[in-house]
């Protein structure tokens, strides 16, 4: 099947769906360091264009895509942002949605953040995309039991054309790990480290984990201990000298990027997009979900939710 990937940001949702066999044909983002790193890692074109308001899908529709995928930036949505719709950025949730109305592949694949299933931009979305005649399945998925050692919960809506909805709520649900995945069970003794510092977003939340949990998400910030850090009951050890945040190679391995992957550009812009990226593993897992339906759809959604459409899965 050839993939298209829109708002493809460094690749994450790219190299999942190539790690499970999809053949991914072209890219497109609008930031400049993002195309830069995609286009040192993959041997398909990327293209630096804004995807906000096309006129014209000729483009897309070159590269013939059976599916489209992308994770319209999500900052409106996002816990960390200013969680209001009206400032922008909602409008690439229905930039996508128009995208994929116009080029009508079979299949589509968005990712967002949790809280985008409140939103008026994603009920738009749904009812322009139902017009086209898409079957939807949506879900949260924690990626922790998708083979990412990361407490990370993330939306996806996938969309099959002329299918009911719910066709592979199923697979989602019977392909999940059964227990988190720690981020020593993933990295084993490469990471030369017991606890480490992540920085909170508040100083009411724990900053000291044991790398026999899941990490906590990886974010676009990586700061080191602050001199004056006050312990936190969740810790799980002392502050000392010894302690440190993971290094920017550490944060894209939890992310599952693969070693030899390239990271160019600032620090500051690599955080970011490790920060933002879709974690490759979880992308797989997706895309793994799809093409276990292809080969046997007969047992698609046989654990198919209420009419509300929503299934969260250990979120």
């Amino acid at each position: 099947m050839r993939v298209v990937d829109l708002f493809s940001g460094c690749g994450g949702l790219s190299l999942g769906f190539e790690k499970a066999g999809f053949e991914v044909v072209a890219a497109f983002d609008n930031w400049k360091e993002a195309c830069a790193v995609y286009a040192v890692n993959f041997k398909h074109p990327v293209f630096e264009r804004d995807l906000s308001a096309l006129s014209d899908t000729q483009f897309i529709k070159n590269y013939c895509p059976d599916i489209l995928i992308g994770g319209p930036p999500c900052q409106d949505f996002s816990s960390a942002g200013k969680r209001d719709e009206t400032l922008g950025r909602a409008d690439l949730t229905l930039s996508f949605a128009s995208i994929v109305a116009d080029v009508q592949p079979e299949w589509f694949v968005m990712e967002n953040v949790e809280r985008i299933q409140t939103s008026c931009a994603l009920q738009k979305a749904i009812s322009l995309l139902k017009s086209c005649g898409y079957g939807l399945s949506q879900v949260v998925l924690q990626a922790s039991y998708c083979g990412v050692p990361q407490s990370r919960k993330r939306f996806f809506m996938v969309g099959h054309m002329g299918t009911d909805d719910h066709f592979l709520d199923g697979y989602f649900e019977k392909n999940l790990a059964k227990k988190p995945m720690t981020v020593y069970e993933y990295l084993g003794d490469t990471l030369p480290l017991e606890h480490y510092y992540r920085h909170p977003r508040s100083y009411a939340r724990r900053a000291i984990y044991s790398v026999h949990e899941p990490s906590a998400t990886i974010r676009g910030v990586n700061r080191p201990v602050p001199p004056n850090y006050q312990p936190h009951a969740g810790d799980t050890c002392e502050p000392s000298p010894a302690l440190r945040p993971l290094t920017t190679k550490e944060r894209s391995l939890i992310q599952t990027f693969p070693e030899m992957f390239r990271w160019v550009g600032s620090k500051t812009h690599t955080e970011q997009l490790i920060g933002n990226a879709v974690p490759v593993n979880l992308a797989w897992y997706v895309a793994n979900c799809i093409q276990a339906y292809i080969a046997d759809p007969t047992q698609a959604g046989t654990n198919a939710p209420d009419a509300v459409g929503q299934l969260e899965l250990f979120a």
